[in-house]
This record gives structure tokens, sequence and C-alpha cells, in this order.
């Protein structure tokens, strides 16, 4: 898919663009060397329970399908979700080091991508600022929409500058 983007991109003749991202298109993102979602499709990035919920998914699919080939389009949508979550990404901690664009990486403190993997990829960008919603899962950018959306537009309006003094203040 982040294929498919950057080539639409390039036909566009778009060489400079502002790229938000949820969920797997975060992971687009970040393959577009922009913005953040999970770099593996393990539990040290995605929480357990909801790994062994996709495994059952992609389980009872293959029942259902032998093939596996869905039937509807909602069978089909749901079985490329599940095949994403359970089979990518696979982004190296060296490809975030090459991302140079300003990056906001963003997540919720009960998101199904864990904190602490939210957290490694911000310590992995060089030029990123982290956003980790208190009291927010994995639809921020739905259930607390305002403030989500004021975020990311004072991200985009702003010029990225590093803060060396972790006690400066705004």
């Amino acid at each position: 898919m982040a294929d498919d983007y950057a080539a639409l991109l390039g036909a566009l003749r778009v060489d400079s663009a502002l790229v938000l991202g949820w969920s797997d298109g975060g992971i687009n993102g970040l393959l577009l060397a922009v913005t953040g979602a999970n770099l593996r499709p393990d539990s040290t990035a995605v929480e357990p329970d909801v790994l062994r919920r996709v495994a059952r998914t992609h389980t009872m699919f293959r029942a259902l399908f032998k093939e596996p080939k869905p039937k509807t389009p909602l069978d089909s949508m749901v079985y490329k979700y599940v095949r994403l979550l359970r089979e990518q990404p696979h982004i190296s901690l060296a490809e975030l080091h090459k991302i140079a664009a300003p990056t906001l990486v963003i997540g919720g403190d009960y998101d199904v991508i864990r904190p602490g993997h939210t957290l490694q990829i911000f310590e992995n960008i060089g030029q990123a600022y982290l956003w980790i919603r208190p009291d927010s899962g994995h639809s921020t950018l739905i259930a607390y929409a305002d403030a989500f959306n004021q975020t990311v537009d004072t991200f985009f309006k702003t010029p990225y500058r590093k803060i060396a003094d972790r006690a400066q203040k705004f």
C-alpha cells in the first residue's frame, strides 16, 4: 500500500506532502518515512490478547474459505485486516533512523499498540514529538477528535524545534 501511495505522489509530481495515518495508515506513513504506528506484528508491539483474537480469526477464515479466499467484500476487508495485523509490518530501527521529516507519534495509554512500543518509535526518529493521550485506546482520533485535530493542526503549522533542555518550559 505504501508503494501505491508513493507511486501516486510521484505520478502527481508531489515532492512533499503532509501525511496523516491511523493504524495501518500510520504504518504506511512510516514506510513513506513520515509518521508512526507499529514496527512488527508481535507481543512487544501489540497487546497479547489482541494477537490471540487475531490468530483465532485467522484460523476461522482459513477453515471457512480453505484457499483462504473470502466470499464477500466485508469478509475480504476483515481478512485483509487480520492478515495485516498478524503478518506485518517489519520495520527496523535503522529504517526509523533514516526518517528526516518532523514526525508526530501518537498513541493512547490503553492502545492495542503498547505505549512502550510507541515510545520506541518516537525515540528512534530524529525529529519526533510524542503524544500519548491519557484514557484513550486505539481510536484517539475518534474518541478525542477535537484534541486530536488541534494537536495535529498545531504540529502541521509549527516548524519543528528541538528542546535540548528537558526542564525548559513553554
